[in-house]
């Protein structure tokens, strides 16, 4: 038996009392007072019925609320399931529905789509606002140990979409955030005299991880921002001294291109990771050169909780290069058929250890397609080199990155089909020099029908989250089809105008 991932925090408090664990500015949480909250938050659970096994939703954005909550469910034998505060009523009921949560914790500032999405299904919403969640716990018990977990047992619930458009919870076991935990505070060599910068969003597996888990692990300071803009992310870096930042490629990106980034003393940096989506060479040199601190990149997926390669320090680094497998991982080539490819082939990544899903919650064929012989099918096309570093080529699944955010065309598609003017719908990724990609769609109305792009746009945008849909909307006659009426999606020609 195990207690798992909230062992971590015991631990950590236990260690490191007195220091400092969350920041957001002024506000200071202590390991001493993160444990006490969390115990709080668990007995408050477990007041309520709560029973081990039990989901619970969460739906916070980046502030020292969000840690209490997430290790005090976790204490209390619960599974999280976390959620973007940018869902809309649609989505965040079915996440809810889907996992059979008990409850869901919400942030005041996006309470109104929560109680929407709330209404006519289990879940019961608690609204967590500064004070009113201080008053709460105050009143609640305290749970003094971390109910027993064993290691194959489901912690985190991590919904992410697939072909079909529909969104599946990817169960990831104690052992897999655990283990992936303790090997991102190995690769990056993080100890409590650490700062970590926290905007990557802690409801997405690259923050949980690495930032919070990692941060909590080696009982080093997470320092937060909510909503993550250039110059105060500077400022940040500055006033907290951060040791190691963490990010996606649009924020290096962003950091790099701000007029005022000179005026930052940016020299306590020592390390910087780089995930989510593949970041451009060109970035990285002159992030590397502006800032004098080296950005190590890596690779994963929610399904594998989500660390699965990194560019290891202490060994050769390649741009360009999402680097080798981590500890206790095997990552390897596969054709379609399965069988493994020789250096400089393109195919499937393929990976198997300790750090891939449990599987699909309900969802058993959609696992057994996935997971073949212990081996996670990434739809990620990518070759290997003679050294064993991976270079990521294109992606399988029709699957579309905007700034870190996974974007899912099925997903969007099925509500443009929703639109009343619409015939055809065919969603795309459009290269986008500051996100990675933006979101394309090509449209087919119905005869007679006469709606405009910005109709349309502001149609998708009230139904789906902020970053899902289509910036860029453009008509057509009829969309390119084989001879089964297949769309195909890589002979749509987006306009010059749709480009610029």
């Amino acid at each position: 038996m195990s207690n798992g991932l909230s062992q971590l925090l015991t631990n950590a408090g236990s260690r490191y009392g007195n220091r400092p664990a969350l920041k957001l500015d002024e506000a200071v949480v202590t390991y001493d007072m993160l444990e006490e909250s969390a115990s709080r938050v668990a007995g408050l659970l477990r007041a309520r019925g709560l029973e081990p096994g039990d989901r619970v939703g969460l739906m916070l954005p980046n502030v020292p609320h969000f840690g209490p909550l997430y290790y005090g469910i976790l204490r209390a034998g619960g599974v999280v399931v976390p959620m973007n505060v940018l869902l809309k009523a649609r989505e965040l009921s079915f996440y809810l529905s889907d996992s059979g949560a008990r409850f869901v914790f919400v942030w005041h500032g996006f309470a109104d789509e929560a109680l929407k999405g709330t209404r006519g299904i289990a879940a019961e919403p608690i609204v967590i606002a500064p004070e009113e969640f201080e008053q709460m716990l105050a009143h609640s018990p305290r749970e003094p140990e971390n109910v027993e977990r064993d290691d194959a047992d489901t912690a985190v619930i991590l919904y992410t979409s697939g072909t079909t458009g529909t969104p599946k919870g990817a169960e990831l076991t104690q052992h897999n955030m655990v283990e992936n935990c303790r090997c991102s505070t190995e690769l990056m060599r993080v100890s409590e005299h650490d700062v970590i910068f926290g905007a990557l969003p802690l409801f997405h597996s690259f923050g949980q991880t690495c930032c919070l888990n990692n941060a909590v692990n080696a009982g080093a300071c997470l320092t937060m921002l909510p909503r993550f803009d250039p110059g105060k992310a500077l400022e940040i870096i500055q006033r907290d001294m951060v040791t190691l930042f963490e990010g996606v490629p649009t924020m290096y990106h962003a950091m790099l291109n701000h007029p005022g980034r000179q005026h930052y003393d940016t020299t306590c940096l020592k390390t910087c990771v780089s995930g989510g989506s593949a970041m451009p060479v060109e970035v990285m040199r002159g992030f590397e050169e502006a800032f004098g601190c080296v950005i190590l990149e890596g690779y994963g997926l929610s399904e594998t909780s989500p660390v699965a390669a990194f560019n290891h320090r202490e060994r050769e680094r390649k741009p360009g290069s999402i680097g080798t497998p981590i500890r206790g991982v095997e990552m390897k080539i596969v054709d379609d058929d399965g069988q493994d490819l020789a250096a400089g082939e393109v195919g499937e990544i393929a990976i198997r250890g300790h750090n891939v899903m449990k599987g699909y919650w309900k969802r058993p064929e959609e696992t057994a397609s996935a997971i073949i012989d212990g081996w996670l099918l990434t739809g990620d096309m990518a070759w290997r080199d003679q050294d064993g570093f991976f270079f990521i080529v294109d992606r399988k699944k029709d699957m579309i990155i905007r700034g870190g955010f996974n974007v899912y065309s099925r997903e969007i598609e099925e509500v443009l089909y929703e639109h009343p003017a619409i015939l055809e719908a065919a969603v795309i990724g459009i290269p986008d020099e500051i996100l990675g990609e933006e979101v394309g769609a090509a449209l087919v109305q119905r005869p007679g029908a006469n709606a405009d792009a910005g109709e349309v746009r502001a149609f998708v945008r009230d139904r789906v989250a902020a970053y899902k849909y289509p910036r860029k909307i453009w008509f057509v006659d009829e969309l390119p089809k084989n001879t089964t009426g297949k769309v195909l999606k890589r002979e749509i020609t987006v306009p010059e105008v749709v480009m610029r």
